[in-house]
């Protein structure tokens, strides 16, 4: 009977042992988790950069579309100044940036200076005119 004890303890411990190894994990198990783990970063790595890369789009978009306005701005400043009789158009310079128009160059009178900044304030669009227009008399 005690060596039959002796056995059935054996056994237990065996048995034990066993199921203690099975909770360790192997370097396969191993493997597994790493691999998972490095797919879940790629994954929320590849998903910051899609966000950060919309964003990105967005934000060029929009400037796009800023340069498309002022150039349209623009083409209807110098068209409104252009037509006007009397200014002498090849020394007017109209320039756009968000909106604002800034003349430039030189007129030949005050008059027209102010008649110059009066037809780009009218334009559709136009937030503000900077007019830095030199009154220099003809020669």
């Amino acid at each position: 009977m005690m060596h039959s004890n002796l056995k059935l303890i054996a056994i237990s411990l065996l048995l034990a042992a066993g199921l203690t190894a099975c909770d360790k994990q192997g370097p396969a198990e191993k493997a597994g988790k790493t691999m998972d783990q490095t797919a879940s970063d790629t994954k929320k790595n590849v998903g910051e950069s899609v966000d950060k890369t919309e964003r990105k789009m967005t934000e060029q978009s929009a400037k796009a579309g800023q340069s498309i306005n002022d150039t349209e701005i623009t083409a209807r400043v110098k068209t409104a100044v252009f037509g006007e009789p009397g200014l002498k158009t090849l020394q007017i310079h109209v320039d756009t940036v968000k909106g604002v128009v800034t003349l430039t160059g030189t007129v030949d009178s005050q008059a027209n200076s102010d008649k110059a900044r009066t037809l780009a304030a009218a334009v559709a669009d136009v937030k503000e005119v900077s007019n830095k227009l030199v009154v220099a008399p003809a020669k």
